[in-house]
């Protein structure tokens, strides 16, 4: 395929120039919790471009995947609609980490546009900003002056945000010819049509302080992207990048599936579906998946407005796993993540497609309804009322509802909608902060910072600094009264994190403050709160704070049990596995994670033995702080970004467990005993919960587990006696009523009542259907038979007046076994038979009634 032959010329062509070739990192920005996505080549060397950190290279080349579905770069609902906007893309790019500057990207740029890309120069514009001479005159040595344009700040300078490293740009346009517009140059083509800019060379020359100086940088850079599928666009000679042979490919695939042909007039709902696909898969392939909140909710809106353009295509089951293979079969050798990944994606994809077709069963009349009569009014408004209704009833977001509306070519009344929102929560709305919290707050500001000194120590000497009753500050507590207490420095930990506050009491001579919980309000403020047992507690006074070392150390090793919990999960489950909260305590843990589908017995049994495992290794629990900087360095730490952290950050290092948290944690993962899942369950669409419990805890949860089955399986054996019990006098009065049925089967043999018969009946309840028939039939002979799978049966009964007359059971038997293939043997009244040939019944009975009649 010719993306796949221009991906991997233009990393050959720079590895020749002495570039590291570097892959393409998630588009899940892991270490960066300032973006979204990442949407530019440049955002994996950010750090190296602000000179935080150093790489063992200085220069490097890239084929990057980009998503761009929020903030400053949101492309969603441009995507089917023009014939360059994508969410996701490849951005290749080159980069100079103080290595060359200006005339040597300048150089590379032109060679790789001509060389590799294969443009003609009579088809290239470039564009430098208004002041940058420097560069002007460096393009004049590979192109005609004519075709140079200066450009303002807007198009052609670049800035990291309002201070920081920036500098000016140089793009690259091509020419398309007349056919795209009349402008004459990128300059007088607003619509980008014509003069396609297909690269971007960004020279980060100056730094820009608050005042708005700029100064030169040390070290100069560059930072360069090319969007791929705009190269391949302009290659092919294609109007739309939708017509590029990868996105061409995923079309087809979809008109196969969808059975319809690709069209001008259906052209959007195809180019939705190729698009959105992809962000989809490589979203999902490197660890996000569909869910309410932050990327997940990206992804699932990016899901539901493939599925409605689906939908317009009469696909009304779900489909995207059918193009998955597609994208994995021309994607896959360049980006392994979509091979590995595919069926955990599939399933994904179906999951989340059944979910939303659910949805518009539901409300999908309604939303067809209100996009009707809105297409009818003058102004082609969706109304407040409407938009509100499809947001509180179906639960369809408003960003979703402005999607729909303006693929349908619609408007929103958002003025109305939000005035129906405000009131809504204005209704529901309950008291966050109350009027003593507030004063608290204000309170405690006076005493920041406290020192927390719990990681080293659970009791220690503190002065008390405050004492704050009903929001409000006082000098003493007298016995029986309720407090707050702000201490100078403690070791008592408080809440926060998913770990409970620690408890334990505050003492001096004849007073003791019996600490129930603890609280930080305000920033680097640690309160407790309590109860005064006895004596008067002082503003001032020095205190014993002694936290209840016992509950610590259960804490403690509940919260390090979480650690190895998220460890063993990504082992079995995958490293798409992110902790989405957990609540530790001092008899039990709660994690949650993202996943998107239950857990079978076999993943949980996997589990409790990779952390057991870990237990009985007894490996050291290890602390330390590292610069917040120093930390995103290493990929082996877990980070919880959308976490607020300081410059200084507290690792808990297990070695091959390393995670960003400020918990109290056991010294040695041995005392934590014993690790015992409890429950696994869903708490919300692709987030599961395990609860689990630790050491003693385990323990007296597997022992009453033990009891509760013992307890179960003795109510069970009570219960199969009983019902077996009422089984047997079930079938004892089912065997009366048989036998009263086949009384009447009785007929004469040579002046002989004889009862001949083929019975349906259990194992051993031939003899007791036999006495209730002898009962029925004071003088007779009884032959009955019964057979099974692989066996059959006979059983003779003679009555007492019979066998005086010389008819004896026994020699009946030995008589007809035969014809069975068995033999037997009995007495006088009763004897049976066994065999294995039940063709012969029929026969024995003849053979039966014949030797009656020779008597």
């Amino acid at each position: 395929m010719i993306s796949q032959e221009i991906r991997r010329n233009f990393l050959d062509f720079f590895k020749k120039q002495g570039h590291a070739v570097i892959p393409s990192s998630p588009v899940v920005p892991h270490d960066d919790p300032t973006l979204l996505f990442i949407n530019a080549g440049m955002n994996q060397f950010k750090d190296v471009f602000l000179g935080k950190s150093h790489r063992s290279y200085n220069k490097a080349a890239t084929s990057q995947k980009c998503i761009r579905v929020g903030g400053k770069h949101n492309d969603l609902d441009n995507v089917g609609h023009t014939s360059r906007h994508l969410t996701f893309f490849e951005m290749l790019g080159n980069f100079s980490f103080g290595d060359y500057f200006k005339k040597q990207a300048i150089q590379y740029a032109f060679e790789v546009t001509t060389e590799v890309f294969g443009f003609s120069p009579d088809d290239l514009w470039i564009t430098v900003f208004d002041d940058d001479d420097e560069a002007f005159d460096l393009w004049r040595a590979h192109m005609p002056e004519k075709r140079i344009v200066r450009m303002g700040e807007k198009d052609n300078f670049w800035a990291m945000g309002d201070t920081g490293p920036c500098g000016p740009c140089s793009e690259l346009y091509f020419d398309r010819g007349k056919k795209y517009g009349n402008g004459t140059s990128p300059k007088d083509d607003p619509t980008g049509e014509r003069y396609l800019e297909f690269w971007n060379l960004v020279f980060m020359q100056f730094n820009r302080d608050a005042s708005g100086s700029m100064t030169p940088l040390p070290k100069q850079s560059i930072d360069t992207g090319s969007g791929l599928e705009r190269v391949i666009s302009l290659k092919m000679g294609v109007d739309s990048v939708f017509g590029t042979d990868i996105l061409r490919s995923l079309i087809a695939e979809v008109e196969q599936i969808s059975e319809k042909k690709y069209t001008e007039e259906n052209k959007a709902a195809f180019h939705v579906i190729a698009d959105h696909i992809r962000s989809l898969s490589f979203a999902i392939a490197d660890g996000v998946q569909p869910s309410n909140v932050d990327r997940g909710y990206v992804l699932r809106k990016l899901l539901r407005r493939a599925v409605r353009y689906g939908r317009l295509l009469d696909m009304h089951e779900p489909f995207l796993a059918r193009v998955l293979p597609r994208l994995v079969s021309t994607m896959g050798p360049d980006y392994q993540e979509l091979v590995t990944s595919e069926a955990r994606i599939a399933e994904i994809l179906t999951g989340e497609e059944e979910a939303f077709l659910r949805t518009l069963k539901r409300g999908g009349n309604i939303l067809s309804s209100i996009v009707e009569q809105a297409e009818k009014r003058p102004g082609k408004q969706i109304t407040g009322d409407e938009a509100f209704k499809l947001k509180d009833t179906y639960g369809l977001p408003v960003e979703e509802i402005l999607l729909i509306a303006k693929d349908a070519h619609l408007v929103v009344n958002l003025d109305a909608y939000e005035l129906l929102e405000n009131q809504a929560k204005e209704k529901s709305r309950a008291a966050k902060q109350t009027h003593t919290q507030m004063a608290e707050e204000n309170v405690f500001k006076d005493y920041a910072p406290n020192l927390f000194m719990g990681y080293e120590k659970t009791e220690m000497p503190s002065t008390v600094k405050a004492l704050i009753v009903d929001g409000k500050s006082v000098g003493h507590l007298e016995a029986g009264g309720e407090a707050l207490v702000v201490l100078d420095r403690t070791p008592f930990y408080a809440e926060k994190g998913g770990q409970v506050a620690d408890t334990g009491i505050l003492f001096h001579p004849h007073t003791r403050f019996v600490v129930t919980g603890c609280k930080s309000p305000y920033t680097d403020v640690i309160v407790h709160t309590g109860t005064l047992e006895n004596g008067t507690l002082k503003v001032g006074d020095t205190v014993t704070a002694l936290v209840d070392h016992e509950r610590r150390q259960r804490i403690a090793n509940h919260h390090t049990a979480t650690h190895l919990l998220h460890w063993a999960l990504q082992k079995v489950l995958g490293q798409h596995i992110k902790q989405a909260g957990s609540l530790v305590e001092p008899d039990r843990l709660r994690f949650d994670f993202s996943h998107h589908k239950p857990l079978s017995p076999q993943d949980l049994r996997m589990i409790e033995d990779l952390v057991n495992e870990k237990i009985r290794e007894d490996r050291e629990v290890k602390s330390y702080e590292l610069s917040y900087e120093e930390a995103q360095k290493h990929p082996d730490i877990k980070q919880f970004f959308g976490d607020k952290y300081g410059s200084k950050v507290r690792v808990v290092d297990i070695d091959y467990s390393k995670e960003l948290c400020g918990g109290t944690h056991t010294h040695h993962v041995g005392t934590i005993g014993y690790f015992r899942i409890a429950k696994e369950s869903s708490i919300a669409a692709g987030v599961r919960r395990i609860e689990a419990l630790c050491g003693k805890a385990a323990e007296e949860f597997v022992r009453h587990q033990e009891e509760l089955s013992l307890q179960r399986q003795a109510q069970l054996s009570e219960e199969i006696k009983q019902l077996s019990s009422q089984l047997k006098m079930a079938r004892r009065g089912a065997l009366k009523d048989l036998a009263k049925t086949l009384s009447e089967k009785v007929e004469q043999v040579h002046n002989t009542p004889v009862l001949a018969a083929l019975v349906d009946v259990g194992e051993g309840e031939l003899a007791p259907l036999a006495e209730d028939l002898a009962q029925l039939l004071r003088s007779s002979v009884l032959i009955l038979a019964m057979k099974a799978a692989d066996k059959c049966q006979l059983l003779v009964k003679v009555s007492p007046d019979l066998v005086q007359k010389g008819i004896q059971a026994v020699n009946i038997v030995k008589a007809i076994a035969p014809a069975i293939g068995g033999s037997g043997g009995g007495k006088a009244d009763s004897a049976q038979a066994g065999g294995k040939n039940s063709n012969g019944i029929t026969q024995a009975f003849e053979q039966a009634k014949h030797l009656i009649q020779t008597l």
